[in-house]
């Protein structure tokens, strides 16, 4: 462990158009902490998670990650054959539509299986052995490693692409509104999974969420943006207990008096 931070956002401004998708965002990520990004829908968090995860290029300033070997990389800088094996390697990305982050047509073993065959593991029986090891983990039962996703519940491939994710013990999650949709009871297990392998595995989780109740639980700092920009972060607890910014404030409210 490190006292540098793993991810750099320094300055980061995305325009689509006349329109500012983020404008001059700036914050470090370190390992073991999860960091929510909040707002309303059109606060430009999720555009903010794209640029993180070098998913949209960015119309001005950096992200900078350091690498296992500790140097320091612009990933935009990052060849194409880097990208793709830092995104099966030291990052995961965990969908808001599962349908979008896991392969529907295959095993749930072969889902799992497939990020290690992409680092030449290629040896069957040790790439499903692991595949069962993370069924365990995301509390999937065994005897569903040679099903479908189609025939997984909405938790259920949630869970499943968190260890398609997991399996190649990444440093780095970004995740998109992971339990949007899910019913309270499934939201409330899949909370406490992340908290549990959060906690085991050290990992450094961006989470782009509107429910500021899976913020509580899982963050410990925020950024709060409204209209592309930042307008308040600091810890979590201090800034939903007591916000200083107005927009800051009627989120909160509005959940109170929900």
């Amino acid at each position: 462990m490190t006292d540098e931070p793993l991810l750099r956002a320094r300055g980061l401004t995305k325009h689509y158009g006349e329109r500012i998708g983020c404008a001059d965002v700036s914050f470090d990520l370190y390992e073991g902490e999860v960091l929510a990004i909040v707002g309303e829908s059109g606060s430009g968090k999720s555009t903010l998670l794209g640029l993180l995860a070098n998913e949209l290029p960015a119309t001005a300033g950096e992200v900078l990650y350091r690498m296992r070997d500790g140097i320091v990389r612009d990933i935009a800088s990052l060849s194409e054959p880097e990208r793709r094996l830092l995104a099966r390697t030291d990052w995961g990305y965990v969908r808001q539509d599962s349908r979008e982050g896991l392969r529907m047509r295959v095993s749930a073993g072969a889902n799992v299986g497939e990020r290690l065959m992409a680092l030449g593991e290629r040896r069957y029986a040790g790439i499903r052995e692991t595949a069962l090891t993370w069924l365990d983990r995301v509390e999937i039962a065994r005897n569903r490693i040679d099903d479908r996703p189609t025939d997984f519940s909405g938790g259920m491939r949630q869970r499943l692409q968190i260890a398609r994710n997991l399996v190649t013990n990444p440093r780095l999650v970004f995740m998109d509104e992971p339990t949007s949709g899910l019913d309270v009871s499934v939201q409330a297990r899949l909370l406490d999974l992340v908290r549990g392998l959060v906690a085991d595995l050290g990992l450094a989780i961006v989470i782009v969420t509107h429910d500021l109740a899976v913020a509580r639980l899982l963050s410990h700092r925020i950024v709060v943006m409204r209209r592309g920009r930042v307008v308040e972060t600091g810890l979590t607890d201090q800034v939903l207990d007591d916000p200083r910014d107005a927009y800051s404030q009627l989120l909160v409210s509005s959940v109170l008096a929900a």
